[in-house]
């Protein structure tokens, strides 16, 4: 800032430059506190939408036991035994559950560990007895309202900064044709000797 405030009282300063300065101090102050809020409103706000999802997820979503019928024997894809799919072969089993409204089911599930026939283990399901993924909770939901706000602080920023770029290349543009213009009204032959300037 002294050096833009010493450049007000040079000779040699053109509008543009004085510009420039105001843009670049614009800029600056819009991506310290313009960008911070967005990205805190932005945060907040997914925070909010998000921990009523938990809500709603942990009361239509429920924990019921399964009992294992059968291990599914299907050959891996791949050979490998270090790969996924080998470690999760010996893990998909056919297993029967009662869902919460009475209805028994039967499918194909992957367990949460390696399980023998007739072994229990806990499954989500909806109030059908469908099977669902886990309610999200609300330290998962609080991460995704901070990578929000950072995302939206980041994209606000990167705005701003493109923003600022492109007036001062327009600005840079406008110099050019201002020299271009002068050196036009100087003359083909200026400094030469003898040429009466």
């Amino acid at each position: 800032m002294r050096g833009v405030w010493r450049w007000r009282h040079n000779p040699l300063r053109r509008r543009t430059d004085r510009v420039e300065a105001w843009v670049a101090l614009a800029a600056a102050l819009l991506v310290a506190f313009g960008a911070t809020t967005a990205g805190w409103l932005a945060g907040r706000a997914t925070q909010g939408t998000l921990l009523a999802t938990v809500r709603i997820q942990h009361q239509q979503r429920h924990l019921q036991w399964v009992t294992v019928d059968r291990l599914v024997s299907r050959t891996p894809l791949d050979p490998d035994p270090e790969t996924s799919s080998q470690r999760d072969a010996h893990r998909r089993v056919v297993a029967r559950w009662t869902g919460r409204d009475g209805t028994a089911h039967m499918g194909q599930l992957a367990a949460p560990r390696p399980v023998e026939t007739g072994e229990r283990f806990r499954i989500w399901t909806d109030g059908r007895g469908r099977v669902v993924p886990r309610p999200m909770d609300a330290s998962t939901a609080g991460t995704h309202a901070v990578l929000a706000g950072l995302g939206t602080t980041a994209g606000v920023g990167m705005m701003i900064e493109g923003a600022r770029r492109l007036i001062v290349w327009l600005l840079m543009v406008r110099r050019f044709r201002r020299w271009d213009e002068a050196w036009e009204r100087a003359g083909q032959d200026w400094g030469r000797a003898g040429a009466g300037s």
